[in-house]
């Protein structure tokens, strides 16, 4: 079966799930589907960064600093999340992502959206990431990364979850 066949649940704005539809019609239509987003730091605290494969049915051959995909139908956030992360980076025994906030996209033409919940993970073992879904991969030190979003190409809904989770730490931030 080819993504594009993967039967996802559509959801309504209050992330209701309200129908079913394979992966490349959700897509085609601009129909509210669920994801995850999974923010990695490896042991030394520098995050996975990658470029995604010029074959991905969205946003192909784009820069993320998260790991992560489609909710399948039926399945859990918790559950998407510890299978994508496991998946992308090609490992097993992952600890279980910690689950920060939901996080809704929308693509200003209206041809994506995302019903989302983004989580963190701490990955202390070496990766071996799947080669169909990334085409390059590094962990960077934070700092390197936010030098890079304006230099690299990122994928929009990566690049607003990251947006949404500087602003999730700075609330949460003791103040002075």
């Amino acid at each position: 079966m080819s993504a594009a066949d993967e039967i996802l649940d559509i959801v309504d704005e209050d992330d209701r799930v309200v129908g079913r539809a394979p992966r490349g019609e959700i897509y085609a239509k601009g129909l509210l589907h669920r994801c995850v987003f999974v923010f990695v730091r490896d042991a030394e605290d520098r995050v996975f960064v990658h470029r995604r494969t010029a074959e991905k049915l969205a946003f192909p051959s784009l820069y993320d600093m998260f790991v992560g995909g489609v909710v399948g139908s039926g399945e859990s956030y918790d559950e998407a999340a510890l299978r994508e992360a496991e998946e992308e980076l090609g490992v097993s025994g992952l600890g279980t992502p910690v689950p920060l906030f939901p996080f809704r996209y929308d693509a200003e033409d209206g041809s994506f959206r995302e019903s989302a919940y983004v989580y963190e993970v701490r990955c202390p073992q070496p990766v071996n990431p799947q080669a169909e879904e990334i085409a390059w991969h590094a962990f960077l030190p934070e700092v390197e990364l936010e030098r890079r979003l304006d230099e690299w190409a990122w994928v929009p809904d990566g690049l607003a979850a990251y947006e949404r989770l500087r602003a999730f730490r700075s609330a949460r931030a003791p103040h002075a």
